[in-house]
């Protein structure tokens, strides 16, 4: 069978059973569709979570981003993995003993002012639509390599199939549907890794590999794989691969932003209302660091593994003998060369091909030569390859010349991925604007059948605006518009709910001000250095992906300051805070 068939075969099954677990598990009432019913068991929803958790940036563009900086990259891991230590700890636990089943319900509670709650509201939908939009490119990556078809197509169809299964099964079936795709998604990262080890090393253990010796060209010419890969990136004009890209409080910026920010992800936190008490929320974490552990452990080695491939198929081959890997990611506008020398041969260098994502002009049939690349070309660099990060992990078991059956495996494994946060993420936003605006601000007296509607009715204008920025994302990279949502996250919810667990001080008045001069300040960055200047003068040298923790700082002074100057919060918010934090009979054996 050829790839196609197999690509048909993988999808077809892994679609048919999420669409039959999103049928089986159709919500009915509010309860099961904003968090199942509270009826997950600790592993199952440990699974979901991490497929939750482990969207197309980690499972696309994490080990993307590993192949192309090294270690510059290894911020996302730092970030991600910490923060989610921080989420299970500092937070989760206090807000599952709240009871409250979204984030703007405790902010709107806690901080007891509708005014409050409306903020929140406003900041999940920022948070979760930058957030979501980031998913939807990656669907589109995959389905247009899937189906030889436009991204925009590939777009539209996950968004489809995303809103079937979101709106239907709310809660209950995007967790049993996220077991599912938690499944695929493990076997489909690590099997192709395992035969990329040992074709490599000669290990089948990919973290053996990563510190083994280089086998490939024999083993005579043996040599450690970091030196092997360190030789490479030094020989084509690049930095050492284990040697830092980037400046250090830059680096400091976006791993802390990546890291608070994971710990005020609404979508994460809400998956541990799933679970019927505080004791299986800590049961749910341990299971949920255990699968992503998995995941991550893995990444840094396919990130090595994938960069090697990637030197040793093209650079310094001729045109006409590219792999058919190659040629068929060049169709899908992933992949570009441009022949500055006129010698037909492919130079992959340190620089830049050309200015943007490249745009084609064809010119007739392969067999007549390379498509010209229309965009300005810059001749000082001596590098002729482009290519989008995002692809390497797709690339990658085509690369090592793996059978077609896994190369299928991958590209469903990197559908689930996509597919499991952006349900995750439309259901967060479903909810703030049925829930948190319509039912607690709007209109209080609306039916549970009325809520609902209005939830379906809001993952629908969600995933259509999700779907125009997955076409036109603010950048090209799945994880740098990801970690755009992290930012927002940190800056506004990640202070809020810590001072609203930690401190009896803070009021609605603080917090209000805290999160509008948070995330306003952080969205304001982004934006102007993202879309309104070309210029690279950061402040401080702090990129837009690591704002975010500045605006965290913003967000706790302003916050302290302003509740420090109003009244305070009224005694029996003091006394639920202190109820929250404290277990209940603490010290009563110290009194006898």
């Amino acid at each position: 069978m050829d790839q196609t068939v197999w690509n048909f075969i993988f999808i077809g099954i892994t679609f048919s059973v999420y669409i039959g677990i999103a049928i089986w598990s159709r919500a009915g009432s509010t309860k099961e569709y904003y968090t199942a019913g509270g009826s997950v068991s600790p592993f199952a929803n440990g699974m979901a979570t991490a497929a939750d958790w482990m969207s197309a940036a980690t499972f696309i563009s994490m080990a993307g981003g590993i192949a192309a900086a090294g270690y510059g990259a290894s911020k996302f891991l730092m970030g991600w993995t910490g923060g989610f230590v921080l989420l299970t700890t500092l937070m989760v636990p206090y807000l599952r003993k709240f009871g409250k089943a979204t984030v703007p319900d405790f902010v709107g509670d806690r901080y007891y002012s509708n005014a409050a709650r409306l903020v929140a509201v406003i900041c999940a939908i920022f948070i979760c639509m930058t957030y979501i939009m980031g998913q939807m490119r990656g669907v589109g990556i995959v389905f247009s390599r899937l189906f030889s078809i436009e991204i925009w197509m590939g777009v539209l169809i996950g968004g489809g199939i995303v809103f079937f299964y979101a709106g239907l099964g709310g809660m209950k079936g995007i967790t049993y549907t996220q077991v599912a795709q938690y499944c695929v998604m493990v076997f489909a990262y690590t099997i192709p890794v395992i035969f990329i080890s040992l074709i490599i090393t000669g290990d089948a253990m990919p973290q053996l590999g990563l510190i083994g010796n280089y086998i490939k060209d024999g083993p005579e010419k043996a040599q450690p794989l970091i030196e092997k890969i360190n030789q490479i990136s030094t020989d084509l004009g690049f930095q050492e691969y284990t040697a830092s890209s980037s400046n250090n409080l830059d680096m400091f910026c976006i791993t802390a932003a990546l890291m608070i920010g994971t710990a005020g992800l609404p979508h994460v936190i809400v998956r541990f209302f799933t679970v019927k008490n505080v004791r299986a929320v800590r049961k749910s974490a341990f299971w949920t660091l255990s699968f992503i552990a998995v995941i991550y452990l893995t990444a840094p080695a396919l990130g090595i593994f994938a960069r090697t491939n990637f030197v040793e198929e093209i650079n310094q081959k001729k045109y006409q003998n590219a792999p058919s890997w190659f040629k068929n990611w060049e169709d899908q506008g992933m992949i570009a060369w441009v022949d500055k020398n006129g010698d037909g041969v492919m130079q992959y260098r340190s620089g830049d091909v050309f200015t943007g994502k490249p745009e084609y002009v064809d010119n007739g049939t392969r067999d007549k030569g390379p498509r010209k690349v229309t965009n300005a070309i810059n001749k000082s660099s001596q590098n002729e390859v482009y290519y989008d990060k995002d692809i390497i992990v797709l690339a990658n078991p085509e690369m090592a010349g793996l059978p077609p059956w896994v190369i299928a495996l991958v590209m469903a494994g990197c559908v689930a991925a996509a597919l499991s946060t952006a349900a995750g993420l439309l259901l967060v936003l479903s909810t703030s604007i049925s829930h948190d605006l319509m039912k607690k601000i709007i209109n209080p007296k609306i039916s549970d059948k009325q809520e609902m509607k209005y939830a379906r009715m809001a993952s629908f204008g969600a995933i259509a605006i999700a779907a125009y920025f997955g076409i036109n994302p603010p950048s090209t990279f799945v994880a740098k518009t990801v970690a755009f949502a992290f930012g927002l996250a940190a800056s506004s919810f990640f202070p809020t709910l810590i001072m609203g667990i930690f401190s009896k001080r803070v009021n609605k008045e603080g917090a209000i001000a805290g999160m509008i001069c948070g995330i306003g300040f952080t969205l304001s960055y982004i934006i102007y250095f993202q879309f309104l200047t070309e210029s690279k003068n950061y402040w401080f040298g702090i990129s837009p992906e690591g704002i975010g923790f500045l605006g965290m700082v913003i967000n706790f002074a302003v916050a302290f300051a302003v509740s420090s100057v109003t009244a305070p919060p009224p005694k029996e918010i003091q006394d639920m805070v202190e109820e929250i934090r404290i277990p209940k009979g603490a010290g009563k054996a110290s009194q006898h």
